[in-house]
């Protein structure tokens, strides 16, 4: 935390550290205390960005707990992560219409990003269009025990985005997704109703953006289809699912599991996207105007905030 809270005041940010950093517990405290604290920030015309130390786990107890009305009233603020973070980036994105950052935590923040992507503080910087192109790389962390001032992605393994369902994709839509095990507890409520999102921006369309953080294959196919069932994919264009680690199951693959699910819906699915818990990291905003061109020498995404 300090080592990552030092790298940003020294690119020249002024940090505020906030009051919940309990970490002995699953939780950095109380929801109701966690829910006023975030509240305060993202209200607060001094700050512009907030930012976990890392994605946590619970954070749906947060989302009755925050003021909304005092959200729809403020200023946007950008709010950034992944993992369980996504549980509180979608509806702010879907409720308030904000632009919410699928990107690094804190911890990873100062990470390098390899050649082809783009570190998230840039495409907080400015509207765009920011470019990121397939990185080519599989990584890894570097644990905190044996060195607390990484930034270097220690590289496993080399891989490519790989198309389905088309030979080549130039789709445009909204970007709007994330952790496909947080995000499924959201659908079917006033919180997860990507439904009312679609609609709201059929003539832009949608791209919904997964990835699969731990659960094995066959949780995932289930999760899937209730995202489906909920309607998240009734104005999408395409879908991209994240790279992952996850098990599969003795009768699924992860990639099966997709396809069991969305498959059926004919829409062009793009895998091994660098944005889940695989790094590097290729940060995504929700609501931004996307465009994903793949074809035989183009692999990459356009981001722009308007």
């Amino acid at each position: 935390m300090a080592f990552s809270v030092d790298w940003l005041r020294n690119a020249g940010y002024e940090v505020v550290v906030g009051e919940c950093m309990d970490g002995s517990g699953i939780t950095a405290g109380p929801a109701e205390r966690r829910a006023a604290e975030l509240t305060a920030m993202l209200c607060d015309p001094e700050i512009r960005c907030v930012v976990p130390p890392w994605g946590g786990e619970t954070a749906i107890d947060l989302v009755d707990l925050l003021d909304w009305d005092a959200l729809a009233e403020a200023e946007p603020t950008w709010l950034v992560g992944f993992s369980d973070m996504s549980t509180v980036l979608l509806p702010i994105t879907t409720r308030l219409g904000w632009a919410t950052m699928h990107g690094d935590n804190l911890a990873d923040t100062p990470y390098e990003p390899p050649a082809g992507l783009l570190p998230w503080i840039e495409l907080a910087s400015g509207p765009g269009p920011h470019v990121q192109r397939d990185s080519g790389l599989i990584a890894t962390y570097t644990r905190f025990t044996e060195d607390v001032r990484a930034v270097q992605w220690r590289a496993v393994g080399e891989g490519t985005w790989r198309l389905h369902g088309a030979d080549s994709l130039n789709a445009r839509g909204r970007l709007i997704g994330g952790c496909i095990e947080t995000v499924t507890n959201l659908a079917g409520t006033p919180f997860g109703d990507v439904a009312a999102f679609g609609r709201q921006h059929a003539e832009d369309g949608l791209i919904v953006y997964l990835e699969a953080a731990e659960d094995e294959a066959a949780t995932i196919c289930r999760n899937l289809h209730a995202l489906r069932l909920a309607g998240w994919f009734e104005h999408a264009t395409a879908i991209l699912i994240g790279r992952t680690n996850a098990a599969d199951n003795p009768n699924m693959t992860q990639e099966q599991a997709v396809l069991d699910a969305l498959g059926r819906l004919e829409l062009p699915i793009v895998f091994d996207v660098e944005i889940g818990h695989v790094p590097p990291h290729l940060p995504l905003v929700n609501g931004a105007m996307a465009t994903v061109t793949i074809n035989a020498n183009v692999r990459q995404i356009a981001q722009e905030l308007r």
